[in-house]
């Protein structure tokens, strides 16, 4: 392989980086109320965009099959 010694600098700082974002979470454990924060976080993110998704294909069943119904 022409690039392997990139290839393998680059596993290897991915695979550095993963083990210090391990210990760091670790060491900084989560409050109360964040896993609360991160559930309204995420549905705030990934509600609206289903909707829209939904929409979508909504608007193309109908117009392909229901419009002259």
């Amino acid at each position: 392989m022409f690039f392997r010694k990139k290839l393998g600098r680059v596993l290897t700082n991915q695979q550095q980086a993963e083990e210090r974002f391990q210990k760091e979470r670790e060491e900084l454990p989560l409050e109360k109320n964040d896993r609360l924060a991160m559930i309204l976080a995420a549905l705030a993110v990934f509600v609206p965009a289903l909707l829209v998704v939904m929409g979508v294909f909504f608007a193309v069943i109908w117009l392909f099959f229901l419009r002259y119904l």
